[in-house]
């Protein structure tokens, strides 16, 4: 599993976009993807790609992607994102 982030280097100005991409470099069949902030249970959103419009002070957090099959699951160690 890979994850990119823009802007890069997981630094963005308060009320910018956030652009997060996650994407399993292989694996067979329908995948699914989970978005996680801050160690939440909760998925913060679903699918590859996760934008977060006008970030604010609470966006400053690690985010994690997981990406699984029918077969099994990986995760991508955390990327950590500072809202300036």
């Amino acid at each position: 599993v890979s994850l990119s982030v823009q802007p890069p280097g997981g630094k963005v100005a308060l009320g910018d976009c956030l652009a997060l991409s996650c994407a399993v470099a292989t694996g067979i069949g329908p995948l699914s993807f989970f978005w996680h902030r801050g160690g939440s249970a909760k998925p913060l959103g679903t699918g590859p790609h996760l934008e977060l419009r006008h970030v604010g002070d609470k966006d400053s957090s690690h985010y994690q992607c997981w990406a699984s099959n029918e077969d099994s699951v990986a995760e991508r160690p955390r990327l950590n994102v500072t809202v300036l």
